[in-house]
């Protein structure tokens, strides 16, 4: 029945009141008249007249819910974009990154909503991302150098976010790298300063480092003492591990080491092989041949002697720091139980609710400041790309180079122009991706 299906129609939750607004042009539809049209001429009998008039007529309701449809048309429709950018290293912020891209996409779409999602991978700004109040102290660089550096504590939740970076980076040793002597115990001093402060439980964000120590620095800085087979301390950094046989735990600082271990990871390397810690990243820290292959038999012995599977997947980020922290929280629970190794974008992207927000979205554009094969192995943008293609959206990406063939199908792309500062790039990047977007959007309808 026509009529009745009028109203089931328009009593339906298919029909979605807020997509609507009047139009005044429309007048009488085909639709409505289509629909009313019976009605006119049986209400003439007194029957059908006291159908009309009945509120639980439903002929009746019919003909006036269509009157009510057809007096709405729907709006045009306002893009919903996501901005979830990584930061650009040296040069932009994600928080940056991600206004200025959206700055340049409101230049193209001045109707779309943009909420902005800043993202991280485990890397540099993770700490920061993750919030909390800002502890900043005095420490020591990769080269052993006082420097002071900035953490976040939680204290509700009782959770320190550190980044590896902010006391052991490659920034700090940028002009005179240190692979061969570089520490992570700067770090350390940050974990301890943490739980001394109440964190019970340390998330530590591994990108970004300096180091090849395994983590021997941390462990330092929390008195347990590598030491040699002579029972002499051994001098800190990567290539000096072969020489531990031992760790000494008679100053260890037991309610710091008890603390929970999340290990943000960028990477999933093993600890040894091609693609570990050594081989894999030793040349991005300095690292030449024949210190590279020091650090892999350097890597593998301290495997060897703190009793830790070298080829776990995420053991080898940061120089191996995960190895470290595993043999702590081992000697203290006498199990792994306490530690997690977690990809850091997807961590972030949780954090963030990024999911939730890319839901429903249209466009979901992010940034980096070079895509590789990498891009897609627990970094910003392969989290990203994943969200969007679960959620149906396209995305946007805008990078310093962009190799053909890597993005995914449909992707937009847009590379970053040289001769202007990053925010003017980043901004003229958006642009042209919203640009692209619309472009695409009035072809398909």
């Amino acid at each position: 029945m026509i009529i009745g299906d009028a109203h089931r129609l328009a009593t339906s939750k298919r029909i979605d009141p807020e997509r609507f607004a009047p139009s005044p042009s429309l007048g009488r539809s085909p639709l409505y008249s289509y629909a009313a049209r019976p009605c006119r001429q049986m209400r003439r009998t007194p029957l059908i007249r006291a159908w009309w008039t009945s509120p639980d007529s439903r002929w009746g309701r019919g003909v006036r819910d269509w009157r009510r449809v057809a007096q709405w048309a729907p709006v045009k429709h306002s893009p919903r974009i996501v901005v979830a950018p990584d930061s650009l290293k040296g040069t932009a912020s994600s928080p940056d990154a991600a206004r200025w891209l959206a700055a340049g996409l409101s230049e193209a779409l001045p109707d779309a909503e943009i909420a902005l999602a800043p993202m991280a991978d485990g890397g540099e700004g993770t700490a920061a991302l993750l919030g909390g109040e800002p502890i900043t102290l005095p420490t020591t660089t990769a080269a052993g150098r006082l420097t002071e550096a900035t953490y976040f504590l939680d204290r509700e939740s009782r959770t320190a976010h550190i980044d590896v970076a902010a006391a052991s980076g490659l920034p700090q040793v940028k002009d005179s790298p240190v692979p061969l002597t570089g520490d992570t115990y700067g770090t350390g001093v940050l974990v301890a300063d943490a739980q001394s402060r109440g964190a019970r439980r340390i998330v530590l964000a591994l990108g970004g480092s300096a180091t090849l120590d395994g983590g021997t620095g941390i462990l330092a800085a929390l008195g347990a003492a590598p030491q040699a087979a002579s029972g002499a301390p051994v001098p800190h950094g990567g290539g000096w591990l072969k020489a531990i046989e031992h760790i000494d735990t008679a100053q260890l600082n037991i309610p710091a080491a008890g603390v929970d271990w999340v290990l943000l990871a960028d990477v999933t390397a093993p600890v040894t092989g091609e693609n570990g810690a050594a081989r894999g990243f030793g040349p991005q820290k300095g690292a030449d041949a024949s210190d590279v292959e020091l650090l892999e038999e350097s890597l593998a012995h301290l495997c060897r002697v703190l009793d830790v599977d070298p080829e776990r997947p995420g053991y080898g980020a940061a120089g191996a720091i995960p190895v470290g922290i595993a043999w702590l929280s081992r000697l203290i629970y006498g199990d792994l139980g306490h530690v997690e190794v977690l990809p850091g974008a997807a961590a972030v992207a949780a954090a963030q609710g990024l999911k939730e927000k890319i839901a429903g979205a249209d466009l979901v554009v992010t940034a980096e400041g070079t895509v590789d094969e990498q891009s897609f192995r627990g970094k910003v943008l392969g989290a990203v790309a994943e969200l969007a293609r679960g959620a149906v959206a396209r995305l946007g990406v805008a990078a310093g180079r962009i190799p053909e063939g890597l993005l995914p199908e449909g992707a937009l792309a847009e590379t970053l122009e040289e001769g202007v500062g990053v925010e003017e790039q980043l901004r003229r990047a958006g642009r042209r991706l919203g640009e692209a977007y619309r472009s695409i959007a009035t072809v398909q309808g």
